[in-house]
């Protein structure tokens, strides 16, 4: 890995324009019509303990069965010898192996650029895919919302290797009429919700209006504005992201920030941003969370993707860097006042430790929110602020459980909870007649979630030290996908840009 000061300089030689007409490339994945698991143990996503060994039925898309592996044989296969099972296209053994819903990353952006140069089109969906990560919400469309909604058909279709994505577009406008028809447009391109940011308070109830008249949910990174949580509640919000405007309804009158603040400057913005859970008044917080919950609000925290901002040392050198992080992707995350998430110009001890602190407070009522019954999801929001695909939403599940989540709880919020929030009344959850969106695991997540990492965990067999985990199998919609290949695709992509990429003097 080149040193982390030096990525800054890097400059690339191959065109943009070349790398821009990359499609993805075809799906690896196949769907078979009975696909036979064998012996593994079962992680449902309802927060029940773990079963198994179990067997697990896959017809087409949909899971036919699933059934202790020491019962008479159930699938008509006339011997319980998985090798030779006659009426199965496909058995995979997951002997020691542990299977899991598939993940539901709910804020996973997708991007084809990073630093103002392209990256292979399938490189984003390829490291989701190899960690697990079923589906994904793309908060905004960022990349057009053509382009979002044709890949999301083509990932239905397996005609290209992708999670299935569920696209939300960015609306706002001028004026209430403007934002009517900016929602009416988002649907008729094809878009199935909406992301909504800063407007004036008549234009956001023009939005949230004509959103609930076509169907459309919204998702709101509210910031700072007009509007805080309770009113993002009340005017029918489905999913809240991050945490503005939980804190600052909290706060008796004005955030208490510098007189020369500025939100415009992000160094302003993320540093004192740091001081709004200490600023907030627990009893009224109490009340925010509840009218949340009167209006069932979702909350999808993303507590992985600020984690540099309390410990910025360890967010530069994450040890997956070096295979799996594009030259452009790491240049993206240097400090730069024209990027977005590249704020870090002047971060200090005190900024890390008051970050620390707004953790802390924050975490504790995340928590409070579930344990009152709120939904609570994972997303990722990678590619900003040293965090990457997949590698970040196995992060933010870390960080659940620090928040003090038990580890089946943590998997509950990564699957069916983030299910439930999207309306997927057949997914998120391992049980017959549900679509088959799994993933299979090296390793027992329930005893240390670090295995869902694609460079796997040091561990110790027969005495000496071996190195194991990763998901083995991913199979969305009942489509075989092999993980292991996908990441190995994503280091040949590093690779190779690693080789066309020079570091100026």
């Amino acid at each position: 890995m080149l040193p982390t000061r030096s990525i800054v300089a890097l400059v690339a030689l191959t065109t943009a324009a070349t790398l821009a007409a990359q499609a993805p490339s075809p799906s690896s994945g196949q769907r078979y019509n009975r696909l036979l698991i064998r012996n593994a143990m079962v992680i449902d996503g309802t927060g029940n303990p773990a079963r198994g060994p179990m067997d697990i039925l896959i017809e087409g898309s949909t899971i036919a069965r699933v059934v202790p592996a020491r019962a008479p044989d159930e699938f008509g296969t006339g011997r319980r010898d998985s090798a030779r099972a006659p009426n199965a296209d496909r058995v995979i053994d997951a002997t020691g192996m542990y299977v899991m819903p598939g993940i539901v990353d709910l804020h996973g952006h997708i991007h084809f650029s990073r630093n103002r140069q392209a990256m292979p089109k399938d490189y984003v969906y390829k490291l989701w895919l190899g960690h697990g990560i079923t589906t994904i919400r793309e908060p905004g469309s960022g990349e057009g919302t053509d382009t979002t909604v044709a890949h999301a058909r083509l990932s239905a279709e397996n005609r290209i290797g992708a999670p299935t994505i569920v696209p939300y577009v960015t609306v706002s406008g001028e004026t209430p009429a403007a934002a009517r028809e900016a929602v009416r447009r988002a649907k008729a391109k094809g878009g199935v919700g909406l992301k909504v940011f800063i407007n004036r308070p008549d234009v956001w109830e023009a939005i949230a209006e004509e959103a609930k008249a076509l169907g459309l949910p919204i998702a709101t990174d509210l910031k700072i504005q007009e509007l805080d949580a309770v009113g993002a509640a009340r005017l029918g919000v489905r999913t809240l992201e991050h945490w503005y405007g939980v804190p600052d309804a909290a706060i008796p009158g004005p955030q208490h920030f510098p007189v020369d603040y500025s939100y415009d400057d992000e160094l302003d913005r993320f540093r004192w941003a740091g001081d709004l859970w200490r600023q907030a008044d627990s009893a009224r917080l109490s009340a925010v969370l509840d009218t949340m919950l009167a209006h069932n609000v979702t909350w999808d925290p993303t507590f992985a993707v600020y984690e540099a901002n309390r410990d910025l040392a360890r967010a530069r050198t994450l040890p997956w860097f070096p295979e799996y992080a594009l030259p452009n992707v790491l240049a993206f995350f240097e400090p730069d006042p024209h990027r977005h998430g590249s704020y870090h110009f002047d971060w200090t001890t005190t900024d890390e430790i008051m970050w620390r602190n707004n953790y802390r407070i924050w975490m504790r009522w995340v928590r409070e929110y579930a344990a009152r019954g709120g939904n609570v999801t994972v997303g990722s929001d990678a590619g900003f602020i040293y965090h990457l695909y997949g590698f970040a939403t196995v992060r933010e599940m870390e960080l659940h459980q620090e928040a003090g989540f038990h580890p089946l709880e943590v998997i509950q919020h990564a699957t069916s909870n983030g299910a439930k929030a999207l309306g997927l009344s057949t997914t998120g959850v391992i049980r017959q007649g549900f679509e088959a969106d799994l993933a299979i695991i090296d390793g027992n997540p329930l005893h240390n979630l670090k295995v869902l990492y694609g460079t796997g965990v040091e561990t110790v067999e027969n005495g000496r030290a071996v190195r194991r985990g990763g998901v083995r199998w991913t199979i969305k919609d009942g489509i075989v996908f092999d993980a292991p290949q996908l990441l190995a695709d994503v280091r040949e992509m590093v690779r190779r840009a690693k080789e066309t990429t020079t570091v100026a003097p």
